[in-house]
């Protein structure tokens, strides 16, 4: 593997990130810097610019007013008629950095402070140098010193003066090709293991250029977009997160041409999916149960896993509630009170056929008693006694008590 600091260990840690996600889900380490966004220069690098300016109360308005600049592949420009031929800048000021400003016959209405600015558009670099000059009519005053701020410079009258400002850093003398200079990289350290013996991820380039290393799986499940440095967005996307995926991962930015040398750090920690239970708790006011019941739809997440939703509707009771439950209650009772009548009929209906028993003659013929001769002489001894007998039914006692009453007659068959 390619080590994580061989292109600069001296970079700048400018963050330091904990990101938690879920387990199975999308992981986004963010880097971004609007300073490596490359647009490349089809203007004649006019991203390089030197301008002079003089902040001055000779005339008792304290004005700042712009004198010149020039451009590092343009001529100078110089704003005020007065000022043509008497102020110019060395016209290799971009080649070997040079950008002081030449004053010939000098007044003592040049008198002020004067700024060189340096802007770099494309680096986003801005650099300011100030000086004071004063103007005298003795050449023995004329003199050079530090005030403690900026340089001071005293110069005779009717002399010419050079305002020192000089700059040797290659962003300002030479033209780099930028999409050659400009690199990002991102490495992982798993747990335990040392920046200086992390694993290279992948490597970026402003031309177009993409490295990535390890096994298939890994360079296919993280990427950056392909958009990158037209953005300035370096974020690295990590998809179907796993427990293995966890450690610490660095995104460097590199832009040799502007000197930017910066680190970002972020530690990844991969956590189990929790299932959630939401309560929602409804208050309605004199509604159906079945409408505050009624589902509501939920953003789809695919990074969140949901459990089972519990709603919980709560109603205030009311006048209607109330006489609504007292009726449930009193159709209860009514229907309880029919049903013990249907049963004590029943009941006694059936208790009523239990006495009924019709004596019949074989044949489905009635049995007449009559009909029989009863020999009642030796039942003589015991009418005055209680003769105790079983019977099937009240008939058969009744004829029993008849024929104990009555005395028995003796009847002629032959007449």
């Amino acid at each position: 593997s390619v080590p994580a600091d061989a292109s600069n260990p001296d970079s700048v840690v400018v963050s330091v990130l904990n990101i938690s996600a879920t387990l199975g889900s999308q992981a986004v380490l963010p880097c971004k810097s609007y300073r490596m966004v490359w647009t490349q220069d089809r203007l004649n690098d006019r991203q390089r610019v030197v301008h002079w300016d003089v902040y001055s109360n000779y005339y008792g308005d304290n004005k700042m007013e712009r004198l010149c600049d020039m451009y590092s592949a343009g001529d100078q420009r110089v704003y005020s008629s007065y000022n043509q031929g008497r102020i110019f800048m060395p016209q290799n000021a971009f080649t070997d950095g040079n950008f002081s400003l030449v004053i010939k016959d000098v007044a003592e209405s040049d008198e002020g402070t004067y700024s060189c600015n340096l802007h770099h558009h494309y680096c986003h670099l801005y650099e300011t140098v100030k000086i004071q000059l004063a103007i005298t009519k003795k050449a023995e005053d004329a003199n050079q010193y530090w005030d403690g701020e900026k340089p001071v410079i005293v110069a005779l009258k009717g002399s010419t003066v050079m305002l020192p400002c000089v700059n040797h850093n290659h962003i300002w003398t030479e033209r780099h090709s930028e999409e050659e200079q400009q690199v990002v990289h991102w490495d992982r350290q798993p747990p335990g293991v040392p920046h200086d013996r992390a694993d290279r991820l992948i490597d970026l380039y402003a031309s177009g250029e993409r490295r990535s290393y390890g096994p298939l799986f890994i360079r296919q499940k993280m990427n950056i977009t392909d958009t990158a440095f037209a953005v300035g967005d370096f974020s690295l996307r990590i998809s179907e997160l796993e427990s293995a995926d966890e450690g610490t991962y660095s995104c460097h930015l590199h832009h040799h041409y502007c000197g930017l040398h910066e680190r970002r750090i972020y530690q990844v920690f991969v956590t189990e999916p929790v299932r959630e239970k939401k309560v929602v708790n409804l208050t309605t006011h004199n509604i159906a149960p079945a409408i505050a019941c009624s589902p509501f739809p939920l953003p789809s997440d695919p990074n969140v896993v949901r459990g089972h939703n519990v709603i919980n509707v709560i109603i205030p009771e009311s006048r209607v509630h109330f006489f609504q439950q007292l009726g449930y209650i009193l159709a209860t009772l009514l229907l309880f009170i029919v049903l013990l009548i249907i049963v004590v009929l029943i009941t006694r209906k059936r208790r009523q056929r239990g006495y009924e028993y019709n004596v019949k003659k074989y044949g489905e013929k009635d049995v007449n008693l009559k009909e029989f001769t009863v020999d009642t002489t030796d039942l003589t001894q015991y009418k005055s006694e209680d003769i105790r007998l079983d019977y099937k039914n009240n008939i058969l006692k009744e004829k029993a008590e008849q024929a104990r009453s009555f005395p028995a007659k003796n009847i002629d068959l032959d007449k």
